[in-house]
């Protein structure tokens, strides 16, 4: 009797252990979605935040996939709509608008090695992508071809399940952008090393930089060799040219070759069928050294499925710090895809030693203490991204802004849109400031203050064009505007009223840190020039309007002129529609001068006109701004609601546009759970009607809960802990609350 009481006991602990076990939220991850109409996320295998994201290759290699078919423009080495793959990239970016990386091209085939990627490739079915996972088959060869990741590393699996001659390829040569030059060094017959040239990332030439690699082989091959190109053209241009040269196969040739279009190919003889090889590859920024230290600390003697658990169990861990009860499958696919997506970038650039490549230049770093990160499109993330990363994920957070804060450190300046070291001077504004104040503001303090304090200071003051953060800071300090025709080193002409509205944002923020540090004076200075934005308000059209040189409004105008990332005078990618409401440190400003009535009828106006750009992020806010008049809140919650339905969906298609590192996901993960970052570099949310029933977030404080009673759309009472509140509050007041309640009708 004892024993079965015993055993009763042990039972129900074991159920009740069950019980509390958190859910596994990433069964609603779907990595296809985003995958198509310019989107350009990718389903590849890779873990939160990390420097190896294994990735199909689709978007070149064969005559079906041409570069310029149907005019599209590949910024992933991936798009659902091809279907010829030639093999993994290891290293991709998600969601950008420019092509990089989505180099060091590996592959599995039979019979006779083939060098020629426009060849070796295959057709592909039977795809399937989970979190840490990807795996499809090629049909030419019979490959079944899996991949898996860690945070520097990646293994493959490939099951030859028809048998034949197997050969594992390693290609140099084909790469998202058109750089020059790699290194192939054979180690032994299970190892090959090497290094290829990336970077140009939107057309900046000075950007480039070196991948390090090794890839090992689980068997020993019976020959290896190397190939070359032997064109009179060599890069790009042989890539697509119909009459590209002839690929060269050199057998035992040397221990190692250079060149630009390149590879290496371990061949195994005769394989059974179902037989596996599987292919571990280690990435570094720094050296080939480190990249084999990664690969050796992070994969080591471990096989796929050991690998691939892993990378499960830390998406598992990521994604169930937010969870949600009630809604769809639909939405809660949705939700969890976007957070998926929103925890891609920035991504880590320090090796398993600490060492990183630090900022423009060519020394080696060592972070000690904090994660170096890289990636920082600030452009687009310092709007909501980072805002989320600080309310969930603050570990992470920290380490970015000490990655950032460094980066002043060693160049001189805050990054605005780094990748892998180098700065591409991508888009405008100086977004690092309102990131560090904004996680400042929220509690994050453990990083170099007065360093953070003295990069700011600056950008914000130092004049003329060797200000390469603000090139045109001189007439925006001296005017309190930038004139039309002042600089336009812009890739789309002159975009000075864009320029000088960031910059307005920055000095917002940049005030509030210089208040809390106790430097009065250079805070009123800063408030007084974020109120220049009044400068370009034209009351006749109720629009931000481009100045010319004379002081004067420019002639004519047309506050509609640029949509649809047109070219248009004084602004960038976007409409004066798309940045007239972008003020959001001064929205109570900009309503006195417009007017409670006009404010709400132009801002419907833009909304129901199709004014509203929702693939792009100057105007990303603009349906919170409702908010902020009394009695008008009804309008946030109905156009957010909207625009989540008509934008986001689980097809291919379902981001509105390039989803910019994360930010356009981050955009729904924050709608979709009621709460909105309303001002880069103010703590501060604005309240909307949620999609779910509860919402449970752990933060540094302790899990936050928002939850709503009543069904329907809009909101009825908002009660914060016990007290009924408005509909903005504080970052403070939600973590220390702990409860935001809100009843609907």
């Amino acid at each position: 009797m004892r024993r079965i009481i015993t055993l009763l006991i042990a039972a129900l602990f074991v159920a009740r252990l069950s019980a509390a076990e958190p859910k596994d939220f990433t069964v609603w991850v779907n990595p296809f979605i985003g995958t198509a109409d310019y989107s350009a996320t990718h389903p590849g295998a890779v873990v939160p935040h990390g420097m190896m994201a294994a990735v199909p290759f689709n978007v070149t290699g064969s005559e079906l996939n041409r570069y310029d078919k149907d005019n599209r423009w590949w910024s992933t080495p991936y798009d659902i709509r091809n279907k010829y793959s030639v093999g993994f990239a290891h290293g991709a970016l998600s969601g950008v608008g420019c092509p990089e990386l989505g180099a060091i091209i590996t592959m599995a085939t039979t019979g006779a090695v083939e060098p020629d990627c426009r060849n070796h490739g295959s057709i592909y079915s039977d795809e399937v992508a989970e979190v840490g996972y990807y795996a499809t088959t090629y049909d030419k060869f019979a490959v079944r071809a899996e991949a898996t990741a860690t945070e520097r590393a990646s293994v493959e699996r490939y099951t030859f399940t028809e048998g034949g001659e197997a050969n594992i390829l390693v290609n140099l040569g084909t790469a998202l952008s058109n750089e020059s030059g790699a290194m192939l060094r054979r180690v032994s017959d299970t190892e090959v090393e090497g290094m290829r040239l990336l970077g140009t990332f939107c057309y900046n030439n000075q950007a480039v930089f070196p991948i390090y690699f090794v890839a090992r082989v689980s068997r020993p091959a019976e020959r290896t060799g190397y190939w070359k190109l032997q064109p009179e053209m060599t890069g790009i241009e042989a890539q697509w040219s119909g009459d590209s040269g002839e690929y060269k196969l050199y057998e035992r040739y040397s221990r190692e070759i250079m060149g630009d279009d390149i590879g290496f190919y371990f061949s195994f003889g005769e394989v059974e069928r179902g037989e596996q090889i599987e292919v571990k590859v280690g990435i570094s920024y720094v050296s080939i050294e480190n990249a084999r230290r990664n690969l050796d600390v992070e994969v080591g003697e471990a096989c796929f499925d050991e690998v691939r658990g892993e990378a499960h169990d830390k998406w598992r861990e990521a994604l169930g710090r937010i969870r949600v009860e009630g809604s769809t499958d639909e939405e809660r696919t949705i939700f969890y895809t976007g957070l998926y997506h929103a925890l891609l970038h920035p991504n880590l650039l320090s090796d398993v030693n600490g060492e990183y490549p630090m900022m423009e230049c060519g020394d080696v770093g060592v972070a000690v203490g904090y994660e170096r990160y890289t990636v920082f499109s600030l452009w687009d993330t310092y709007r909501n991204l980072h805002q989320l990363l600080t309310l969930v994920y603050p570990e992470r957070q920290r380490d970015m802004i000490c990655s950032m804060v460094a980066m002043a450190e060693e160049w001189g300046w805050l990054p605005r849109w780094e990748l892998y070291g180098r700065e591409t001077f991508t888009m405008e504004g100086d977004p690092a400031i309102p990131v560090i104040v904004d996680s400042y503001l929220k509690g994050i303090r453990d990083f170099d203050i007065e360093s953070a304090y003295r990069a700011m200071r600056r950008s914000a003051t130092t004049e003329g064009e060797s200000n390469p953060i603000r090139p045109d800071i001189d007439p925006y300090v001296g005017r309190g505007y930038i004139p039309v025709g002042y600089f336009a080193a812009d890739m789309t002409g002159d975009n000075s009223v864009s320029h000088a509205l960031e910059y307005y944002v920055a000095d917002n923020a940049l005030a509030t840190f210089a208040e809390e540090l106790g430097d009065k004076a250079f805070a009123e200075e800063l408030r007084a020039r974020a109120n220049g934005w009044r400068n370009y308000f034209c009351k006749e059209y109720g629009a931000m309007r481009p100045i010319a040189s004379d002081g004067k409004f420019i002639e004519p105008f047309d506050p509609a002129a640029g949509a649809n990332f047109s070219n248009t005078v004084g602004f960038h990618e976007g409409s004066s529609w798309n940045y007239s409401f972008f003020v959001p440190h001064d929205v109570e400003g900009l309503i006195e001068v417009m007017g409670k009535r006009r404010f709400v009828d132009t801002l419907c106006k833009v909304f129901d006109e199709g004014y509203y750009d929702p693939t792009n992020e100057p105007d990303i806010a603009y349906p919170y701004l409702f908010s902020r008049i009394k009695g008008s809140e009804h309008l946030t919650q109905t156009y957010v609601r909207r625009l989540l339905d008509e934008n986001y969906t689980t097809s291919p298609d379902g981001l509105p546009g390039n989803d910019d590192t994360g930010t356009m996901s981050a955009w729904a993960v924050f709608s979709m759970i009621g709460i909105y970052p309303d001002c880069p570099g103010e703590p501060y949310y604005t309240i909307t009607t949620p999609c779910f029933e509860r919402v449970e977030i752990d933060t540094d404080h302790g899990t936050v809960v928002i939850a709503t009673e009543g069904r329907g759309d809009r909101i009825k009472e908002v009660k914060l802990g016990r007290n009924r509140v408005g509909y903005r509050i504080s970052h403070d007041e939600l973590v220390k609350a702990k409860e935001l309640r809100l009843k609907l009708y």
